[in-house]
């Protein structure tokens, strides 16, 4: 399983510069994980740069992934690794998704940079 953050969808569905660094996570939409902090971030940022309708185009995408709610075990791992690692809530929250589901989390949050189970990849930095 591949967790792939709010900031590699929209590296994604953008064209980013990091865009084909994200591509190869996406191609197996069965295989992806998506906690639904990760949707409500995507949706509010869709939304906000390009209406409602491409904002539910995007997460019809994600709905085609495991999509993984909030649960109270999640919820108290989150807690615990946000104070472990100095977390903010969603960024504590998708981490936590990942580990309970064995899954990689794929990011360019600098947040997540040297964190057991991630790849990261540098926004300044495309080239390595």
């Amino acid at each position: 399983m591949i967790l792939v953050d709010t900031c590699g969808w929209i590296e994604w569905l953008t064209d980013g510069v990091l865009a084909e660094r994200f591509a190869a996570y996406m191609s197996d939409a069965a295989g992806l994980l998506v906690p639904t902090i990760v949707q409500f971030e995507l949706y509010k940022w869709v939304k906000r740069e390009s209406g409602e309708a491409t904002a539910l185009d995007a997460i019809a995408l994600m709905d085609q992934s495991l999509v993984v709610p909030l649960s109270t075990d999640i919820a108290l791992t989150a807690a615990d690794l946000s104070l472990t690692y100095k977390l903010a809530f969603a960024d504590s929250v998708i981490y936590a998704s990942a580990r309970k589901h064995k899954a990689e989390l794929v990011t360019s949050d600098d947040h997540f940079e040297h964190l057991p189970g991630v790849t990261f990849f540098r926004k300044w930095q495309t080239d390595a």
